[in-house]
């Protein structure tokens, strides 16, 4: 018995060894976990983008600055002369939140009994300015919120703390800070990368199996008609699962769906494009069923744990980013919850639209001359 046992061990030794697609996600994957959990993700939000509106437009403002930046918590990375085109810049996603510092912000600073004795006591617990919040992800939030505190003794020189936070905060989109309002748009992201990229990562290869694959050589249809007949069906199965679990979402958890539907299905549109033509590649390359749901996984795993949807993305480091920038579902994760939660409109989400776009143009190509060659 030990003997047949062994003989198949052998066997199943050599045709894993033969099998170069396997054994590369043998070793590829355990790899990939581990740079991802050790080295990219963070639960720490560090050198968050955020804006500035100074309206005071004094030494001791741009004292109050340094010393926020000196936490490392934020970088300001853009100033707006209102709160209108903060809020703007918020809704679009290029900044987290916003700074506000009032005109007054110097006597506010310098409202003590040292230096106004007719000033009442009350005005000690008057913050010096305002933070306003994108709500909608909470790490974010909680790390702005942590900001409330900042000490201000060495700037205004007294040795008397404030008896009140130094900074308001205003949190917009989700002041009840709940969590499954921002889960819920991020895993339509994730349930769409893992069902389009399963369900067309297969599709040529199944033909093969199959024996399919000289009929459909011997037809007059081209490559890219093959490839887009391909996935024609899978856009309607992912409108449907886009459907069921924004409105299961609203109903169920309650999350506010403000953006209008017409930006949210041509969003969604062009994130399942992007994903099945990047499963239609996978299956230009894998050779069996086997190896196509392999390599989906293997693209899975960094599209949940780098585009935003469980760590905070602007916490990852640069390299991290740039993989991330380099996957559909990150653009997708900032377009939804852009769309669902902070009412923006396409147009104003235009440079990832557009990125999904040439994605979307640039994988029915690669999969069109892959399979030609095939043909050849």
């Amino acid at each position: 018995m030990w003997a047949r046992v062994w003989a198949i061990f052998i066997k199943e030794l050599k045709e894993l060894s033969r099998d170069r697609m396997t054994f590369a996600m043998i070793i590829m994957i355990p790899l990939t976990q581990l740079m991802l959990f050790g080295y990219a993700i963070n639960t720490d939000a560090r050198h968050i983008p955020v804006g500035l509106v100074d309206l005071s437009q004094t030494s001791e403002s741009r004292a109050v600055e340094q010393a926020i930046v000196a936490t490392q918590s934020v970088d300001f990375v853009s100033r707006y002369a209102s709160i209108k085109e903060a809020e703007v810049a918020i809704t679009k996603g290029d900044i987290s939140a916003v700074l506000y510092l009032p005109a007054d912000m110097t006597r506010r600073l310098f409202s003590h009994p040292l230096y106004d004795h007719q000033q009442p006591y009350s005005a000690l617990t008057r913050p010096i300015g305002q933070w306003i919040v994108d709500g909608s992800d909470t790490v974010i939030a909680a790390s702005i919120r942590a900001l409330r505190n900042l000490p201000l003794d060495e700037i205004n020189g007294l040795a008397t703390a404030r008896t009140a936070p130094s900074f308001e905060v205003v949190q917009y989109y989700n002041p009840e800070q709940r969590t499954v309002v921002n889960t819920l748009p991020g895993l339509l992201a994730v349930i769409l990368t893992m069902t389009m990229i399963l369900f067309t990562s297969a599709a040529i290869v199944r033909e093969q199996e199959q024996g399919n694959m000289e009929f459909l050589i011997t037809t007059p249809v081209r490559p890219i008609e093959l490839m887009i007949g391909k996935i024609a069906p899978y856009v309607i199965v992912g409108l449907v699962q886009v459907t069921i679990i924004l409105s299961m979402g609203h109903w169920i958890f309650a999350v506010p769906i403000k953006g209008g539907l017409l930006s949210l299905f041509f969003a969604s549109l062009l994130f399942i494009f992007a994903s099945l033509a990047l499963g239609l590649v996978i299956s230009t390359i894998a050779k069996t069923q086997l190896q196509a749901m392999q390599m989906t996984i293997f693209i899975l795993l960094p599209s949940i744990l780098l585009s935003g949807f469980m760590f905070p993305y602007d916490a990852m480091p640069v390299a991290a980013q740039w993989i991330a920038e380099a996957l559909p579902a990150t653009h997708f994760m900032r377009m939804i919850r852009a769309i669902v939660l902070r009412d923006a409109n396409i147009l104003l989400l235009g440079k990832d639209a557009l990125w999904l776009g040439l994605f979307t143009m640039a994988g029915l190509a690669i999969a069109s001359l892959r399979f030609n060659k095939k043909l050849e």
